[in-house]
C-alpha cells in the first residue's frame, strides 16, 4: 500500500512512501491481538485489593451471647461473616495478575493491529517534525488541520520528542509513543495513526 506523507499543516507533500507488506499487509489474528491485549490490561493492574478475614479482625473473642435458649442459631464470635464487621469469606488478596506472552505472538498482534488500521484506511504518515517550545495551541491546531481534535489519535515518533511530549499532555484524546513502545492496546484504541516517516522504517526493522 502506497501513502502520501504529511506534513504538520495537513497538506499532501510530493513524497509517498510504501508501507511494508510483511507489517502492514499480513492477516490478521485475532486471538493473537485478544492474548497481547489481555496481557497489557493485566499488567496494568496493580492487585493491591485486600479485604481481613475472621483471623485478621480485630475484636473480642468473647462469646456473645449463650449457646442455647436464645431461640436463634448459636453464636460464639463477633468476628463471623454473618455479623457487620466480621471478616470476610474468601476475600480478596494481593496478587500479581502478569502472565508470560511469547514474543513471537507479540509480534503477531502488532502487525495484525497495523493490518487492520491499514485496511480501514486510518493511517497518516506524517514527515518528521518537531516544536521549538512545548505549545499545546500548535499541537491542537494540528490535530485541527487533519479535523482529528475530537477523535482518539496515537502520534508513533522514532524518539522521545520532550516539546511534542509537552504540547500533547493536556490534550485528552491525543497520545504520544514511540515506535519502540508501541502496543496492540494503544493502536487499537486509537481512531487514527499518525506515523512519522522515520519510525515507519523503524516499525518495519522491528516487525518484519
Amino acid at each position: 500500500m502506497e501513502l502520501v506523507v504529511h506534513n504538520i499543516s495537513g497538506e499532501a507533500t510530493s513524497r509517498k512512501v510504501m508501507l511494508d507488506e510483511a507489517v502492514f499487509g499480513v492477516k490478521p489474528s485475532d486471538h493473537a491481538i485478544y492474548l497481547d491485549t489481555k496481557q497489557y490490561l493485566a499488567n496494568q493492574r496493580q492487585g493491591t485489593h485486600k479485604s481481613k478475614e475472621k483471623s485478621e479482625v480485630n475484636a473480642s473473642t468473647k462469646k456473645i451471647k449463650k449457646q442455647k435458649g436464645t431461640g436463634t442459631a448459636r453464636a460464639g464470635s463477633v468476628k463471623s461473616p454473618l455479623f457487620v464487621g466480621g471478616g470476610r469469606v474468601f476475600g480478596p488478596k494481593p496478587r500479581d495478575y502478569s502472565f508470560k506472552l511469547n514474543k513471537k505472538v507479540k509480534v503477531l498482534a502488532r502487525k495484525s493491529a497495523l493490518a487492520y488500521k491499514a485496511l480501514e484506511n486510518k493511517i497518516v504518515v506524517l514527515e518528521d517534525f518537531t516544536f521549538e517550545a512545548p505549545k499545546t495551541k500548535t499541537f491542537n491546531q494540528m490535530l485541527n488541520n487533519f479535523k482529528e481534535a475530537d477523535r482518539k489519535a496515537l502520534f508513533i515518533l522514532a524518539q522521545v520528542d520532550k516539546n511534542v511530549v509537552l504540547s500533547a499532555r493536556n490534550i485528552q484524546r491525543a497520545k504520544i509513543t514511540t515506535a519502540g513502545s508501541l502496543s496492540t492496546f494503544d493502536i487499537l484504541n486509537a481512531n487514527s495513526l499518525f506515523i512519522t516517516e522515520s519510525s515507519l522504517q523503524r516499525i518495519s526493522e522491528m516487525l518484519s
